[in-house]
């Protein structure tokens, strides 16, 4: 049970902002947008097309720069240019294009961008990759997180399942992101077993104390997966609910504005 489902307001949001604002031209993606992650939870983000969650989104994950407005991490105001700001300071992202490489093995993926490489002359000169050690570490990551979908570490990623490279894209996140993952419609063209597969995976990472933003439009996954639903409805935040006090059928008329919150 998370933080905010014990009924412990005094606990401090690990990721949170403040009247968020951002416009392209003359479109307003954001209104004063609000935003709060604790401890512990899955946090599901759901609205209609137009919404302002994918801005949003990239707002904290520092794939854009708010107009105005603040965000938190560990009640510290920071400011993101880039996603690569945002990693560094432990936050992590899996989008629907997961970004990983076909041709390389599971171990390589987990390290792209952070390749290991070999102590001394030959790593420092000739730049060559430690891989051994690469494949030490992935396995520990992986079997860290619980993660059993993922065997062989040494499998290239082209001859793994659509759950199975889902859940490589997630195990990098999950071992790089020291603060949130943040998971953009992770279960997308997937069929039902490779679903229940990567819903498993992203129960696991919340078990473990990581938590997560999901964004989905699947709602029987957003009501079994996550601990708190956010609301978002023309560039605001229009109501957190939680599925032990909501239906879908009550999410889905707050989010089209049939229901006040």
């Amino acid at each position: 049970m998370s933080a905010t489902e014990s009924g412990d307001s005094r606990t401090e949001p690990v990721l949170a902002a403040r009247a968020l604002t951002k416009s392209y031209g003359r479109v307003e993606a954001l209104r004063g947008a609000d935003f709060e992650l604790y401890p512990g939870e899955i946090l599901a983000v759901i609205g209609d097309n137009g919404a302002g969650k994918s801005s949003l989104i990239k707002c904290l994950s520092g794939a854009s720069t708010p107009d105005s407005g603040q965000i938190f991490l560990d009640g510290e105001e920071v400011t993101f240019r880039t996603p690569q700001d945002a990693k560094e300071a432990g936050i992590e992202t899996v989008y629907q294009t997961l970004a990983v490489a076909p041709a390389l093995d599971i171990a390589s993926n987990l390290y792209l961008g952070r390749e290991i490489r070999k102590p001394g002359p030959l790593g420092r000169v000739l730049r060559h990759l430690d891989i051994t050690r690469m494949r030490e570490e992935a396995r520990e990551h992986v079997k860290r997180l619980g993660i059993e979908t993922l065997q062989d570490i040494t499998q290239p990623v082209e001859t793994l399942s659509g759950g199975q490279r889902q859940a490589v894209a997630v195990a990098r996140a999950a071992a790089f992101g020291s603060k949130v993952v943040i998971l953009d419609e992770p279960t997308a063209a997937l069929g039902v077993r490779e679903s229940a597969q990567v819903a498993a995976i992203i129960k696991q990472l919340r078990d473990h104390g990581l938590p997560i933003v999901l964004i989905s439009h699947d709602m029987p996954s957003v009501f079994d997966l996550a601990d708190r639903i956010h609301i978002q409805r023309l560039g605001r935040r229009a109501a957190v609910i939680s599925p032990n006090t909501h239906t879908m059928e009550d999410a889905v008329a707050i989010m089209t504005g049939a229901r006040a919150a």
